[in-house]
C-alpha cells in the first residue's frame, strides 16, 4: 500500500467503490472534486486502484475539520483507516483543533488518535449527499 497526499497520477475512475450505504452517494467524479478542493488529504492506492482516502478542510492556521474517512470494504480491518489517519494528523500537527464528526461506534477508532468526545451541532440535506453539482 503506498500513501499519497495528493491527487497526481490519480483520476475519477480510480474513486469507485465507497459510499457504502448512502442512499444518494457521490459519484467518482464529485469525489474527484472534492479531494481536489481539499487542502489536506491522504489517500491509500494499491494496484493502481484508490482504496481508502481521508481529508481535512482547514484554515491552516488554527482549525481543521476532517469530514470524511472511506475504506473500500475489501479493505477494511487491515489497518488502512489507521494509517490515514497518522498521514493526515502528521500533516495538521501544529494546529490547536482538529475535529470531525463521527457516528458512536467509530468514536474508540478516533479515540486511539487523540480525539476525545466534544459536542457537535449538524444539518444535513440527504437529497444533496451526492454533492453540489458542478458549476459551469
Amino acid at each position: 500500500m503506498d500513501l499519497r497526499a495528493s491527487l497526481d497520477g490519480i483520476s475519477p475512475a480510480q474513486l469507485g467503490g465507497f459510499f457504502g450505504g448512502w442512499p444518494n452517494p457521490p459519484t467518482p467524479a464529485t469525489l474527484y472534486r472534492l479531494l481536489a478542493g481539499a487542502p489536506y488529504l491522504a489517500l491509500a492506492v494499491e494496484d493502481g486502484e484508490v482504496i481508502g482516502f481521508v481529508y481535512a478542510i482547514s484554515d491552516g492556521v488554527l482549525c481543521a475539520y476532517i469530514p470524511l474517512l472511506e475504506v473500500r470494504p475489501a479493505w477494511r480491518g487491515r489497518g488502512v483507516a489507521s494509517a490515514l489517519m497518522r498521514s493526515l494528523l502528521e500533516g495538521l500537527d501544529g494546529l490547536y483543533m482538529v475535529d470531525t464528526a463521527c457516528d458512536e461506534d467509530l468514536v474508540p477508532f478516533y479515540e486511539r488518535f487523540g480525539l476525545r468526545r466534544g459536542a457537535a451541532m449538524v444539518r444535513r440535506d440527504y437529497a444533496r449527499q451526492a454533492g453540489r453539482p458542478e458549476s459551469g
